[in-house]
């Protein structure tokens, strides 16, 4: 790979390592290691040069042939991208050498069929997806681009990333593949860098290597993006690939970087890094040629983004490397002493092959106290730091832990991540946003626009009755049936109760009605009383009169049932009252006009009817009628009488109580039964109209019956149409109104006669008599 200055931290981490197991004198007594450096240039052809230069010797390349036969290696580190180990491990495969890479995990390696010889020691990054989606919910980015290195790893990480994140509600706004091939990158990488920068998306996810990702060295194209967002891993070292200048594209970047221990002494072991100390290191030997760098200058007075002194994860890996070669040859050696006969002074011979059925195996904790496991289907879950990458003022190269993501821990405790930590890039005043639509506030929700992304919507006010009391809600909530949305409908209030009340107006003209017309009807039976023994009022049967005035009195009463705070007792004494009181009332008029026919017909000669007029037969229709309604009384109280109910759809701001009527079958039962009756005494009455009585009250009776049938024809579509305190109005309305109808059509004309027309209230035989006088 290139030689950045990260990866001269990865030559120091293999140097310290081999250091460190040769002063141990626990591990690998009385051997000392030693190394050889070859710089693997990301390119096919050097890099196989560099592994045939290796395996010959003497710095020559000669093909099959190895000119060393002493201090040869056993094992090689390769890193750090999965081409530079796949070229390698094709070759090393062939003599059987053991090779442990520090690159990122690629899935591509772990093919045993294919490379049985290599070793990855890095985890596979199964939670690294689910890790950068938890950090774009703790900040609501629903908009996010992704650009990707094109090779089977990062097609990997798509597929896991994209599926967490349309589980998550989490769109994506675009998709960069980044080809992996040099030409590809100069010939496509300025298109990738003014796509990236159009897009709306603030927050783009950056996944791959350095090398992988070359196509992405904004620097190089002389492109500046401090606008965006970015989520990236460790494996991309971005902070040394750019230009620097006083803004930096990548200033505000947040890394994912696998957690691990400082490696105990290794910064003091950077600390004492000097050319005096190590004169054949040509990365300190160039440094040595700068005015400004002295050469017993120290590592950790260069500036950050010339050296960083914080172990890097490839570091950590190239450590954990070594020491795995370190304990396999460790074991190795113990069993081929083991294996030897006492007294065999020479040293046992070591194969690489040899290594292999060990290291498959080997598990040690590190200085650290890491478990290293070299077996991929026993490592642990891998745990991940947050870093944010401050660079301003320019140069700074800051990577600071902000955040940690531990995916194996409770849903609850398994991110955290510190806000005020956080330097975002230079656009940002504030925590940054990435939505491809504004938030939908409360009182609306989310419509989806056609044709476009589920996170690309427009807000839609919540409908009557619904509510929505957070930001991007996609279905508003109706309100319970006792509580209705407020103007904003961001949230329910309690609906107000209320009825049919003697304070509120309606009821209260209802009620003087009712009262006035009860008392109106007293006076008219008092004149009856008082002129009881008058023609007027004994004709059509005096006692049918009073029974029909009575009845009358209470129907007039009866709407005051209905008036006022609703209760199980007025909810049944409305409907039996009223079905009671106006079948007495009608049947008592049907009595009347029967008795009109049976006196015409008795003084017709040959009838037989005076017999049935003198036996108070009429006066028998009265309780057999009021008898049949009572027994529909009784079997609809049996089967499901009424009840207290509340309407909560008549207003939408209240919540009214009325008297469920139970049985709406019983209560149009109710109501046909005395539409019969009065058709049938209409119809008797039409019919008897026109007979030669002085005192034929059969017009009366017609007309009366004419105005009941009208009122209550005219109430069912009103009724059915009301709702509410409004249903009761108009059923007591009708109530009174029917009434009315009855009282002033049969009896104003006799009060006419009886108190303004009294000379007319005598028979026949006696106004001549007078007249004679």
């Amino acid at each position: 790979c290139r030689f950045y200055s990260s990866n001269y931290q990865y030559v120091l981490a293999f140097v310290f390592a081999i250091e460190e197991i040769n002063r141990n004198p626990y591990l690998l007594p009385n051997i000392s290691l030693g190394f050889d450096l070859y710089n693997a240039l990301h390119s096919e052809k050097w890099t196989l040069e560099s592994c045939l230069m290796w395996l010959s010797g003497l710095g020559k390349v000669i093909p099959n042939y190895s000119c060393v036969r002493e201090g040869k290696s056993v094992a090689v580190t390769v890193g750090t991208t999965w081409a530079i180990s796949a070229q390698m491990g094709t070759i090393l495969e062939l003599y059987k050498y053991p090779q442990l890479t520090y690159g990122s995990f690629d899935p591509i390696l772990s093919d045993r069929s294919q490379f049985p010889s290599i070793y990855q020691m890095a985890p596979r990054n199964t939670a690294l997806a689910l890790g950068m989606v938890r950090l774009m919910l703790h900040f609501g980015w629903t908009w996010v681009g992704l650009a990707i290195s094109e090779d089977m790893k990062g097609i990997q990480f798509l597929w896991d990333l994209t599926g967490e994140m349309d589980k998550n509600g989490i769109c994506v706004a675009f998709v960069e593949m980044i080809p992996i091939t040099e030409r590809a990158y100069f010939s496509l990488a300025w298109q990738y860098h003014y796509r990236i920068r159009d897009s709306s998306a603030n927050v783009v996810v950056i996944y791959g290597d350095s090398d992988s990702l070359l196509g992405l060295s904004f620097s190089k194209w002389n492109i500046l993006m401090t606008g965006k967002v970015w989520i990236t891993t460790s494996q991309w070292d971005f902070v040394f690939s750019e230009r620097y200048s006083l803004l930096d594209s990548f200033h505000g970047t947040l890394t994912f970087s696998q957690s691990h221990k400082e490696i105990p002494g290794f910064k003091q072991f950077l600390q004492g890094v000097n050319p005096a100390k190590y004169p054949q290191d040509f990365y300190l030997t160039d440094c040595g040629k700068l005015e400004s760098c002295p050469p017993n200058v120290s590592l950790e007075s260069l500036p950050l983004h010339t050296f960083d002194m914080t172990t890097s994860d490839g570091s950590y890996l190239v450590y954990n490397a070594v020491h795995a070669v370190a304990q396999t040859l460790h074991e190795l050696l113990f069993q081929l002493s083991e294996m030897q006969s006492p007294g065999h002074g020479e040293k046992p011979v070591v194969h690489p092959w040899q290594l292999h059925s060990i290291l498959k195996r080997v598990q040690f904790n590190n200085s650290a106290g890491d478990q290293i496991i070299l077996d991929q289907q026993a490592t642990p879950v891998e745990e991940y730091d947050i870093l944010n990458f401050w660079n301003f003022p320019d140069g700074l190269g800051l990577q600071v832990r902000v955040g940690h993501f531990v995916p194996l821990a409770p849903r609850d405790q398994d991110f955290s991540i510190h806000e005020e930590l956080i330097n975002w890039a230079f656009e940002f005043k504030e925590t940054p946003r990435s939505l491809c639509s504004k938030n939908c506030g409360p009182g609306f929700r989310q419509s989806p626009q056609e044709g476009k992304a589920a996170c690309c919507f427009d807000c839609t006010p919540c409908p009557e009755r619904e509510i929505s009391n957070d930001t991007d809600m996609k279905q508003c909530i109706k309100c319970l049936d006792d509580q209705y949305p407020n103007s904003k409908r961001d949230h329910c209030l309690p609906k107000v109760v209320t009825f049919l009340a003697y304070e509120d107006p309606v009821g209260m003209v209802l009620a003087c009605a009712a009262l006035s017309l009860s008392i109106l009807t007293a006076v008219v039976l008092g004149v009856f009383v008082k002129h009881r023994d008058t023609p007027i009022v004994k004709a059509n049967n005096r006692t049918l009169s009073y029974i029909l005035l009575l009845s009358l009195i209470l129907c007039f009463l009866c709407p005051l049932l209905f008036i006022g705070q609703p209760n199980t007792a007025t909810c049944i004494l409305q409907q039996m009252t009223f079905g009671v009181l106006f079948t007495v009332a009608v049947s008592t008029v049907l009595a009347k006009t029967v008795t009109v026919v049976l006196a015409f017909k008795s003084t017709m000669p040959g009838m037989k009817m005076r017999q049935w007029l003198l036996s108070g037969a009429p006066n028998s229709i009265i309780p057999l009628c009021s008898l049949v309604q009572v027994t529909f009384g009784v079997v609809w109280m049996v089967i499901a009488p009424p009840f207290i109910d509340t309407d909560t759809n008549s207003e939408p701001t209240l919540l009214i109580m009325v008297c469920n009527k139970g049985s709406v079958i019983m209560f149009y039962i109710f109501l046909g039964y005395l539409g019969s009756l009065a058709m049938g005494s209409f119809t008797l009455a039409f019919l008897a109209r026109s007979l030669p009585d002085t005192f034929n009250e059969a017009k009366f009776l017609t007309f009366s019956m004419l105005v009941f049938c009208s009122v209550w024809i005219a109430f069912l579509p009103v009724y059915n149409s009301t709702k509410g305190k409004f249903m009761v109005a108009v059923e007591v309305f009708s109530i009174l109104a029917s009434s009315a109808g009855l009282l002033v059509c049969i009896f104003a004309p006799k009060c006419y006669f009886i108190l303004l027309k009294s000379e007319r209230n005598i028979l026949p035989g006696s106004r001549s008599k007078a007249k004679s006088r």
